[in-house]
């Protein structure tokens, strides 16, 4: 279940001597860590939005934009300020003005940092996300500053140096590889009152939670699945309701992960409990049914244990969920072998060359991208934004058909 992030407004702090002397520039090399108290509350929307920030910038790369390029800073400096995330806006001006709102937007921008230092030292590939994006937010920030920023900054960090030529720099490269120092792994401390946040904070999603409306105008008709399988669902539903459909039955896990998405895109509960009833009555009776999974669908749906409105996985819960032996859910980008991709590519209509192109991005590590790719050669045109999340991309294709058809009549 993804965590619903409502941001709350960081308590204002006067800006006293210390502030000016712990941000005196919007860049920072973050070499201090921070020593202040915060509360609870402001720990966690400082992390939330840091992790906002991140995702709008991966998010601009997954729109097809050039990194650094013009396009890409506008649509990034577009998307924080639909978030409300005036404080990194704010850093991203490069006259460095001294303001309480200046200083304030750096202390989160510092405090922010560390929290996620915490979070993504986890495992080697949250630690290669966090790098990655930090280095982005950063590079963003400096292409904003004026020469004399630059010279700031370069001088309040005591970076003293001489320009070198690229022979010179090469003929010190072993030099400088030898010398690198490595540091001994150090035990980790765990706090109960943050480190659920911690555990948790990549799964977040920070977009829309795709929570269904219980009105007949949003209502997805069951006899409608096979088609809009085939249409509109991303490759990992439409490969677990093929599954479904093959073998009358799904592991715990791929029934929750495609039952939820089913909920999201506005299956209500009577027709969801009438469609798996019927796929799953086809190989068991009706009495297992109502003794082993009926009470999932219920659950799914609220109606029973905790009485939640549990919302559809995103793009990032379900790429980093595991998936053992039999089991269908996960990103087929992620989880499956680039060979089998192509095979199921081509076998839904994309071109060699553009499987070959897909099977590439996979192969890089650019799943979602490559989630994009393929919705682009299935619809002749690419997603609005980039894909983030299965029922983001069942509904722009809904929107595309029924663009589409309005156009048809007209």
């Amino acid at each position: 279940m993804d965590l619903t992030a409502h941001r709350r407004k960081l308590k204002k702090t006067v800006v006293s001597d210390a502030l000016t002397d712990l941000y005196p520039h919007n860049l920072s090399m973050y070499s201090e860590p921070p020593s202040n108290n915060i509360s609870l509350s402001e720990f966690e929307d400082m992390a939330l939005e840091r992790v906002q920030l991140f995702r709008i910038i991966e998010q601009a790369a997954l729109k097809g934009q050039k990194a650094y390029s013009d396009e890409w800073k506008k649509c990034i400096r577009e998307d924080l300020s639909k978030a409300g995330l005036k404080r990194f806006l704010r850093l991203m001006d490069g006259s460095c003005t001294s303001s309480e709102l200046d200083y304030q937007a750096r202390r989160v921008d510092h405090i922010s940092h560390y929290i996620l230092r915490l979070a993504y030292c986890r495992s080697e590939e949250l630690r290669r996300w966090f790098l990655n994006r930090e280095l982005e937010w950063f590079r963003l920030r400096f292409t904003y500053q004026s020469h004399e920023s630059i010279k700031n900054f370069l001088q309040i960090n005591n970076f003293i140096y001489t320009p070198i030529t690229n022979n010179e720099k090469s003929s010190l490269r072993e030099e400088l590889t030898t010398s690198t120092v490595y540091y001994r792994r150090l035990p980790m401390f765990d706090d109960d009152r943050i480190d659920p946040l911690l555990v948790n904070l990549h799964h977040i999603h920070t977009g829309n939670n795709y929570y269904t409306v219980d009105e007949d105008k949003d209502a997805v008709d069951p006899a409608k699945l096979d088609s809009y399988s085939k249409k509109h669902f991303p490759l990992c539903m439409r490969h677990m309701h093929e599954t479904l459909r093959a073998t009358h039955h799904l592991k715990h896990q791929c029934r929750l992960n495609y039952g939820l998405f089913l909920k999201g895109i506005g299956l209500l509960y009577e027709d969801a409990m009438r469609f798996w009833r019927d796929e799953f009555t086809k190989k068991i009776d009706s009495n297992n049914f109502d003794k082993n999974y009926a009470y999932n669908v219920k659950h799914q749906y609220g109606k029973v244990g905790r009485m939640l409105n549990y919302s559809p996985y995103s793009c990032i819960k379900i790429i980093t969920s595991s998936v053992g032996p039999g089991e269908h859910h996960g990103c087929p980008f992620r989880h499956w072998n680039p060979a089998l991709i192509k095979q199921k590519l081509l076998e839904y209509g994309i071109s060699t060359e553009n499987a070959n192109e897909i099977k590439n991005l996979v192969s890089d590590g650019h799943y979602q991208v490559a989630c994009g790719k393929y919705f682009e050669y299935l619809h002749g045109k690419p997603p609005t934004n980039g894909i983030n999340h299965p029922n983001q991309y069942f509904e722009e294709s809904m929107n595309l058909e029924k663009g589409s058809s309005k156009n048809a009549k007209k």
